[in-house]
């Protein structure tokens, strides 16, 4: 099992506080940008509570970024090693869904993210969030279950998928037991 960092969510909204600071936004205009209550992003700001896969993900692509970069910037210093003690992890607290970034931060376009989605568990995500990426996953083991748009996508272990245009997308590990896999993301 991949260990949780205790203070993730500190961690997490302290960095969304200082994106948003960074653009000069407000909460209303980070709500309105990201579709989230200013009240939820309130209190995920002032680490009351640990926010969802589908939550991050409306605030990282209202600031223009991925999950895995905003992740990535609460969580590391810099560097060309990341260690794996070093390498930011976070858990969904709605499906239990575990993401590790593996890549050091680096001003190259290429993110590695490995991910753990319990079995049985799903995941959605918009086509807003795929906007500024291009993605291949690759299954480690498991089974999973990929819907893009309309097309459902059966992976098996070794099988490596390119994903299309952006689309509302879902994952959903099959089971038994969990799906395993890696992402590569290029942004850009």
């Amino acid at each position: 099992m991949i260990d949780i960092a205790n203070d993730i969510s500190t961690t997490i909204g302290k960095r969304i506080h200082a994106e948003r600071t960074l653009r000069n936004w407000s909460l209303a205009e980070l709500a309105d940008r990201s579709g989230v209550s200013k009240a939820m992003l309130s209190t995920i700001e002032r680490g009351m509570t640990s926010p969802t896969a589908a939550l991050l993900v409306r605030i990282a692509a209202a600031f223009g970024m991925t999950l895995s970069t905003l992740i990535a910037r609460a969580e590391q210093q810099g560097g060309g090693l990341l260690r794996e003690s070093q390498q930011p992890v976070w858990r969904d607290p709605g499906t239990g869904y575990v993401r590790r970034h593996l890549s050091p931060v680096s001003d190259m376009p290429l993110e590695l993210i490995r991910v753990q989605l319990p079995a049985g568990a799903r995941v959605s995500f918009p086509a807003a969030s795929y906007a500024f990426i291009k993605q291949q996953m690759w299954l480690i083991s498991g089974r999973l279950e990929f819907t893009e748009g309309d097309v459902v996508h059966s992976l098996a272990p070794g099988d490596c998928l390119a994903l299309g245009a952006p689309s509302d997308c879902t994952f959903h590990a099959v089971g038994p037991q969990p799906a395993d896999y890696l992402v590569a993301l290029v942004r850009g």
